[in-house]
């Protein structure tokens, strides 16, 4: 059984990202602390390398393979950001990087993997298993960076909850709640750790596309669940079959609950960390800031911070949202 990693992995993490990542600050606006009557954090992963959150726990699991793993190459599956942390982790350590993503990945996505040295294997993600697409490369001998249900990963991804509470606590604000964007719960697990931590009281939320909604069901149901096929959805980077085994054990024991969003929740969203933010964020990273408005969260005289986890997305996709409001 893999062990799930700690509040000291977080910690551990952090020290060897210091330097090497973007502390991305948390960030607020009138207009909408006022529409939602209450204080709203924001912190945005849009502008950390590579565009994501992603290159914390990608650099993290390669930071712990040993110098004979590293040197036989490094192999992962991802719709784009965590290819891109990947690809810009192996380029930092200067190993190898192959890289299998959907054929219809974003093209800003799979052109930012290339040019960061990484080879890039395309794969039909509704015909095709992503797990059979790699295993080739695994069996010879390349190391597999799991996108999210890996100790080390989780870890990694956790060093932005570290980053939230310290930075909330320099506003002098106590959070009531944090919202998190949420796909194989890596992100959600890591932060929930380090919240949970400094501030046991402070209640932990996902969010997730509707019908890719699986964390929110697997925690009602008390027992892991997966998507119903034939689905499709504008958040590329959560499309996710089912949680993560390590990540969903976490998750049920930390989280308040989950919150499934619509498409024109998370395009409305986009709109506002535009307007109000100034920020363009992807439709994935949009969507803690589409659960706003669904009505499950207190927000009244609340403190809540919203996890804005990545900006990487076509200019035509942005410009057409853009264009609709």
């Amino acid at each position: 059984m893999t062990t799930e990693p700690g509040i000291a992995d977080i910690h551990a993490a952090s020290a060897r990202l210091s330097g090497l990542i973007v502390e991305t600050p948390l960030i607020e606006s009138p207009e909408l602390n006022k529409r939602y009557g209450g204080r709203i954090l924001f912190k945005p992963e849009t502008l950390q390398r590579t565009g994501s959150f992603k290159i914390r726990g990608a650099y993290n699991k390669l930071s712990s393979l040993s110098e004979e793993e590293r040197g036989r190459g490094v192999v992962a599956f991802s719709s784009g950001n965590h290819a891109q942390g990947v690809a810009a982790s192996a380029a930092m350590f200067g190993v190898k990087a192959v890289i299998a993503m959907p054929a219809d990945a974003p093209a800003m996505k799979i052109g930012n993997v290339r040019k960061m040295g990484a080879e890039v294997v395309p794969f039909d993600r509704f015909r095709e298993d992503r797990t059979a697409v790699v295993r080739p490369y695994v069996e010879r001998g390349m190391v597999l960076v799991p996108p999210y249900d890996d100790p080390a990963i989780i870890a990694g991804q956790g060093t932005i909850g570290l980053e939230l509470v310290a930075q909330a606590k320099a506003l002098g604000a106590n959070l009531d709640a944090v919202v998190i964007p949420c796909g194989g719960g890596g992100l959600s697990s890591g932060i929930s750790i380090a919240v949970k931590d400094a501030s046991p009281t402070t209640s932990v939320w996902i969010a997730e596309p509707e019908h890719f909604d699986d964390t929110r069901r697997s925690l009602a149901k008390g027992e892991r669940v997966a998507n119903d096929p034939g689905h499709s959805s504008i958040c590329d980077a959560l499309l996710t079959a089912e949680p993560g085994a390590i990540t969903f054990e976490i998750n049920r024991r930390n989280l308040a609950g989950g919150i499934a969003v619509s498409e024109d929740a998370v395009r409305q969203a986009m709109r506002d960390a535009m307007a109000h933010l100034k920020l363009v964020v992807e439709p994935g990273g949009s969507v803690a800031l589409a659960a706003l408005s669904s009505g499950r969260i207190d927000l009244a005289g609340k403190c809540v911070a919203v996890v804005l986890s990545g900006g990487n997305v076509d200019l035509g996709t942005y410009a057409g949202i853009m264009a609709a409001a």
